[in-house]
C-alpha cells in the first residue's frame, strides 16, 4: 500500500496537470500568433476565457435531452480521473494499483463518446457535421494507438504507467529502436487526439475544417468552459505521456524535496518545448482534406509495425 506522502504527491500531481493544461494552451497559442507576425493574446488568456465563461449565462436548445446538459460533466469528471494515473515530476502515481494507461484510454473513449452524442442531441447541423468526423478519425486512430502501446508495453513489460515511466527512466532510448517508431506514432496520434493540423483546427469555425470545435459549439457559458478545460487537460495528459515514456529525463524517483523540484522543472521544460514544437508545426501545414485523413494515420499504423517487427528481430 502506497504511504500517506505518497498518495499527497499523487493528488499533487493530478492538480499539476488540471492547473497548468490550461497555460499549455495559451503557450501554443501565443506561440502560433509570434510565427504568424501577430502578437496574439497573453499566455494567461484561457484562464481569464474560462474565469469570464463561469460568469456568463448558459442558453440550452429546446431540442437538447438530460445527454446535451449533463456531457460536460462526463467529460470533466472521466479526463479529471485520468490525472490521478499519470506520474509527472514523480516516476510513479500511487493510484496506478487501480488503473493503467488501458483504462486511460477507455476514459478518453468514454467523454469522446459522450461528446459525440452531445453533438448530435441538439439536431445541430454543424454538430452532427463534427460528430461523423470525429467517429470516422477515432475508429482509425484506436487501432494505431493500441499498436504504439503494444510495442511499449512489450519493451517496459506491461502497461501500468509506473512500471513503463520507471523502466523508462533507468533504460536509456537508443537499446531500444523500436520505441522510435513508436514514439513517431504516439506523436501522429496526438495530432489527432488532440484535434490539431492537419487533422482539425481549434482556431476557426468554418464548416470545412470544423470538428471537435462543431461538435461543442452549441454549448456557453459554465458548460462551454467545462469543455474547454477537459480538452485542454486531455492535451497535456497526451503531452506528458509521449514526454515521460519516451523522453523520460529528469523524473524523479524519491519524494525526497530536492530530485521532486527538479522533476517538476525538468517536466515544465518537456511539456513547453514539445507544445512549441507542435505550435511551429502548425503553422507550417495546413488543413487537409477530410479523406486524406486516413493516409496519414496509416503512417501510424506503419510505424507502430516496424517497431512491433523491431522488437523480434
Amino acid at each position: 500500500m502506497p504511504s500517506s506522502p505518497e498518495i499527497i504527491l499523487g493528488i499533487i500531481q493530478a492538480l499539476i496537470l488540471m492547473a497548468l493544461s490550461p497555460l499549455v494552451t495559451g503557450i501554443m497559442r501565443k506561440t502560433k500568433a509570434r510565427t504568424q507576425k501577430r502578437v496574439g493574446f497573453s499566455i494567461f488568456q484561457p484562464y481569464y476565457d474560462m474565469i469570464k465563461l463561469v460568469r456568463k449565462d448558459e442558453v440550452v436548445s429546446d431540442q437538447s435531452s438530460w445527454i446535451f446538459r449533463c456531457t460536460p460533466w462526463v467529460n470533466f469528471a472521466t479526463i479529471g480521473t485520468a490525472t490521478f494515473f499519470i506520474p509527472v515530476f514523480l516516476s510513479h502515481s500511487p493510484f496506478g494499483l487501480v488503473g493503467d494507461l488501458i483504462l486511460v484510454i477507455g476514459l478518453f473513449g468514454l467523454a469522446r463518446f459522450f461528446t459525440m452524442l452531445a453533438g448530435l442531441d441538439v439536431s445541430s447541423t454543424f454538430g452532427g457535421i463534427g460528430s461523423s468526423r470525429e467517429m470516422m478519425t477515432s475508429a482509425l486512430l484506436e487501432p494505431a494507438l493500441f499498436l504504439a502501446i503494444f510495442v511499449v508495453a512489450l519493451t517496459y513489460g506491461g502497461t501500468n504507467l509506473s512500471t513503463l515511466v520507471e523502466a523508462a527512466s533507468n533504460s536509456p532510448l537508443l537499446p531500444h529502436p523500436q520505441l522510435i517508431f513508436a514514439a513517431i506514432a504516439m506523436f501522429v496520434i496526438i495530432l489527432g487526439e488532440t484535434g490539431r493540423l492537419p487533422f482539425g483546427n481549434h482556431a476557426t469555425h468554418l464548416e470545412l475544417t470544423m470538428m471537435h470545435e462543431a461538435m461543442v459549439l452549441e454549448y456557453s457559458g459554465k458548460s462551454l468552459a467545462l469543455m474547454d478545460w477537459s480538452q485542454s487537460i486531455k492535451q497535456i495528459i497526451l503531452f506528458t505521456l509521449i514526454a515521460n515514456i519516451f523522453v523520460p529525463w529528469g523524473i524523479s524517483s524519491s519524494i525526497s524535496a530536492v530530485p521532486l523540484g527538479l522533476g517538476l522543472l525538468a517536466f515544465m521544460i518537456k511539456i513547453s518545448i514539445f507544445a512549441v514544437s507542435i505550435a511551429f508545426l502548425e503553422s507550417s501545414i495546413a488543413k487537409w482534406r477530410l479523406f486524406r485523413i486516413p493516409d496519414l494515420i496509416s503512417v501510424a499504423i506503419a510505424s507502430s509495425l516496424i517497431g512491433l517487427v523491431l522488437y523480434y528481430l
